[in-house]
């Protein structure tokens, strides 16, 4: 690849300086302009090799094209390149008339500076044979002057061929307020490549969705196609999916097919959501891998939980009426397991028999407090607390297992005292009470073994969990459940829950509150 330097000029009030742009050239005979900051990074160089006297030259600053080439003087270029020298004579003649004029129409005030303005001349193809200059004005004073073919530009964009259809001849079209002076140069050149796809290979998503914008305010509809194209088959990475689907979906026309690009994110598939979603749900929970079992669930719950905010009503419905489907099944199948585990014939079985037996009912145990886990985060568990409050007869059964067996389902009721305590779900009073007498009993006669055999237990929590709930209800109800955990601690101690706490407030309600209201209300009177 050649590489041709661009004539730069500043001007200020008494000398006229020409800087040199490195500007890489394509094979197709382009050269890319370089972005505003190494501009800004070559000005600062050579500001520095004006100060230092004999310095070595400033090292060539790199350009935003796709490959670089080391930095020719301007006057090696003067002997060797007579195409390349014609543009920067241009330029010079360009930079004396400019000259004069400042000095036909010097400042106004002596400390007033001259505002600096980048010049850059680019060409294309056979600058010969060039018959159009295209001048862009874009931000911080940089102009660049584009040397073109009509038949090039007409040929591959609308604006280009409305611009050169009202006047002829036309010699000069300006382009003021230019947003991205580098990419427009860019997409002005691939008008002169004849596969404009694999000219975009190496470039990156956003650089393409830069080109996108310009191409399509120029009617450039090849290389339009092309970025879309690019863009359908090309991988997205992190925030670019934001970016392409909304660059794509702000494209004003419809002809250029944009939807390859945009199945990636939305479906054309009749099959709702919701269904997809519950098939998930019946995979993770059927599955009898321990660490895929264990991972997606994790995965799934941390997904459920990230999109529960965006959800709308609807949506939320669904997904609940999905779990809670698969709750009652959950359930249905863990009460059938426990039936069979504690048939008088089931003890008599080989270990063989058994054993299956009692995975299953460990799966189940933790299908269903994964799902609780779910339905707590989404605060959406009240339907199920009334589920396993409900469950007499499974709660009835519980005592009849062996501890190791049956233990993950104690962790179901401790995590739905949890969530009560937290307010992650709001039962009623009849609910919350049932789930007390059904299910508190069999949690305690399981604590001693979740403490010491469940690593994910936290006591404090549960404890904090269960004198919460309990607090909840009326004093009576209170001093009857406070009552019977009394007898039970006093008998096992650190076996049971710790419910000190609760059974201070409940005192304090029952022996200390109501004297102090009286004493309160016959000192008013």
């Amino acid at each position: 690849m050649a590489e041709l330097k661009a004539a730069t000029a500043t001007l200020d009030a008494r000398t006229t300086k020409i800087r040199n742009v490195p500007i890489a050239v394509t094979p197709e005979g382009f050269w890319c302009c370089p972005s505003q900051a190494v501009l800004q990074k070559t000005a600062k160089n050579q500001n520095q090799q004006a100060k230092t006297k004999g310095g070595a030259s400033p090292p060539a600053s790199k350009a935003s094209s796709i490959q670089r080439a080391p930095t020719i003087s301007s006057e090696r270029r003067t002997h060797s390149t007579p195409t390349r020298s014609k543009i920067n004579s241009e330029e010079q003649r360009c930079l004396s008339g400019s000259r004069e004029n400042a000095t036909t129409n010097p400042p106004k005030a002596v400390n007033e500076r001259p505002q600096k303005q980048h010049k850059i001349s680019v060409g294309f193809g056979q600058l010969d044979m060039s018959d159009l200059k295209v001048v862009l004005y874009g931000k911080d004073g940089v102009a660049v002057k584009m040397s073109v073919h009509k038949n090039i530009l007409a040929e591959n964009s609308t604006f280009f061929a409305d611009k050169l259809s009202r006047q002829s001849p036309v010699s000069t079209i300006e382009v003021t307020d230019c947003e991205d002076v580098e990419i427009y140069v860019e997409t002005v050149g691939l008008m002169y490549c004849s596969d404009v796809k694999q000219r975009l290979i190496k470039q990156t998503v956003p650089r393409v969705l830069r080109i996108l914008k310009v191409a399509e305010l120029l009617g450039f509809g090849a290389c339009v196609i092309s970025c879309l194209d690019y863009l359908e088959a090309v991988p997205w990475v992190g925030e670019e999916e934001e970016n392409v689907v909304s660059s794509v979906r702000n494209l004003q026309s419809e002809s250029y097919g944009v939807s390859p690009v945009l199945k990636r994110v939305a479906s054309d598939l009749t099959t709702p959501p919701n269904d997809t979603f519950s098939h998930i749900i019946e995979l993770v929970l059927r599955s009898n891998e321990d660490r895929g079992r264990r991972e997606m669930k994790s995965l799934v719950q941390k997904l459920l939980k990230e999109n529960s905010t965006t959800c709308t009503s609807g949506s939320s419905d669904l997904c609940a009426e999905t779990l809670y489907r698969s709750c009652q099944n959950c359930l249905e199948s863990l009460l059938t397991l426990f039936q069979q585990a504690t048939d008088i014939d089931f003890a008599e079985q080989p270990l063989n028999i058994k054993e299956p037996v009692f995975r299953q009912i460990a799966l189940e145990a933790d299908n269903l407090l994964w799902l609780a886990e779910i339905l707590a985060d989404r605060n959406a568990a009240d339907e199920f607390a009334v589920m396993w409050a409900s469950q007499r007869d499974l709660a009835g059964l519980h005592s009849k297992l062996p501890v190791k067996s049956r233990h993950l389902v104690s962790c179901v009721t401790a995590r739905l005292f949890v969530a009560i305590g937290k307010g992650e779900m709001l039962p009623s009073k009849d609910t919350r009470r049932l789930l007390l007498d059904n299910w508190l009993q069999p949690l305690m006669d399981d604590y001693n073994w979740l403490q010491h055999g469940c690593r994910s237990f936290d006591r404090k929590v549960v404890e904090e969990g269960i004198g919460r709930t309990i607090l909840t209800l009326p004093l009576e109800d209170q001093q009857t459940i406070l009552l019977s955990w009394l007898g039970s601690f006093l008998k096992v101690g650190d076996s049971c829950p710790n419910l000190q706490k609760a059974f201070e407030v409940w005192w304090r309600r029952t022996f200390i509150r109501p004297y102090a209201e009286h004493r309160s209300q016959s000192g008013q009177s």
